[in-house]
């Protein structure tokens, strides 16, 4: 008789028949699938004034999701954007929604900008992690300076690290510097159709710095992962890091540029932006799109005529889409950070100019 052990059959193994399988799975699955509908009344959702989502949960889109559902719940006027929206250089008192709520009078603005968004992922948050945004007044922005050369337009076929990758299109369209390997892009398709996924991928980044539980008790031996999940969560007026230079641009000694613009029938990002317009619409919503304001004084005269080609034909189509929209002159060059990113003095200029503007004030008397 052999003395070698069948592991198989050892004392701590657990099989299951058929018939427990079919009763287990259900459960699992009803367990997956609950969670994060249970959490969401575990976890207080705090809003303040103005309120935004926090820099260090930017890539927290259970959370994004979970603001999107509160602000639509409200009847709110969504504001949804890049970094320009979400008020990188300002405090959350500071930005385009809180000078709109504070000439409106009331709390009508809802903050739903992400800072470090782009096109192609804003398409990607708003279809899979945006679902509550229907029905509803969006003014949404848009930054041309996503065209403003083959890397910030991802068309470039060198490869290099971007914001936001597992929101970007997997697979159609093709993004050239996009090198996944085809079953991680399986796996993200998959995952972020799963809410289960995105509540998980939340609590990793709240209360484990971004790492999952098993990888995060190594760093952290002696303490116990149950308390690290305190239910407290970062300000919205947390700070971005590395904390920016909040100073116009030229006191920053910042050298004019010059762009090279990809041609709007070839750029990426306009196709993928004009999707997301197209997602919005189907979805019921009623759009307003904020062009720019750009730095133009920050242009070279060849890059500023450039510019001002792309900013027409932009125009044109948001026109042809009969789109209402709002396409500002320049600010003063001392209101601007960088770019396309205002101060403060920058925001409440706009929004004054936006509740002056015809346009605006019938989009926004359309709400009620």
């Amino acid at each position: 008789m052999s003395d070698k052990i069948d592991l198989r059959f050892g004392s701590n193994d657990v099989r299951l028949t058929p018939r427990e399988w079919a009763i287990a799975l259900p459960a699992i699955v009803a367990v997956l699938s609950l969670m994060p509908v249970v959490w969401a009344f575990i976890e207080p959702l705090r809003l303040e004034p103005d309120h935004r989502l926090p820099f260090s949960l930017g890539n927290d889109y259970w959370m994004y999701g979970r603001l999107c559902r509160a602000a639509a719940a409200q009847g709110k006027t969504l504001v949804v954007g890049d970094s320009v929206v979400w008020g990188h250089y300002v405090p959350k008192e500071e930005t385009l929604s809180a000078h709109l709520n504070r000439l409106a009078g009331e709390e009508r603005f809802a903050n739903l900008g992400v800072d470090g968004i782009h096109p192609a992922a804003m398409l990607g948050l708003v279809e899979h992690h945006g679902e509550a945004i229907r029905r509803r007044n969006v003014v949404l922005h848009c930054n041309l300076l996503w065209t403003s050369s083959p890397r910030h337009d991802l068309s470039t076929e060198k490869e290099f690290p971007f914001n936001h990758p597992t929101l970007v299109p997997q697979f159609a369209p093709r993004i050239p510097c996009y090198r996944e390997p085809f079953g991680e892009r399986l796996g993200i398709a998959i995952e972020r159709r799963l809410p289960f996924h995105a509540w998980k991928k939340h609590v990793q980044i709240a209360w484990f710095g971004g790492s999952d539980v098993a990888s995060w008790t190594l760093g952290h031996p002696y303490e116990c992962p149950v308390a690290a999940v305190t239910l407290e969560l970062p300000s919205p007026n947390e700070p971005p890091s590395p904390r920016p230079d909040a100073r116009p641009w030229a006191e920053q000694g910042l050298a004019r540029q010059s762009f090279a613009w990809v041609e709007l029938d070839q750029s990426l990002q306009w196709r993928l932006f004009r999707q997301a317009v197209q997602l919005l619409r189907s979805r019921g919503n009623r759009i307003f799109v904020v062009l720019g304001p750009f730095n133009e004084h920050m242009l070279t005269e060849e890059s500023r005529a450039a510019y001002a080609a792309r900013r027409l034909a932009v125009e044109d189509w948001l026109s042809y889409h009969n789109i209402p929209y709002f396409c500002p002159d320049p600010l003063p060059s001392a209101l601007y950070a960088d770019a396309s990113h205002p101060l403060a003095e920058g925001y409440e200029l706009l929004a004054r100019q936006l509740f002056a503007n015809d346009a605006f004030i019938t989009f926004d008397r359309s709400r009620k």
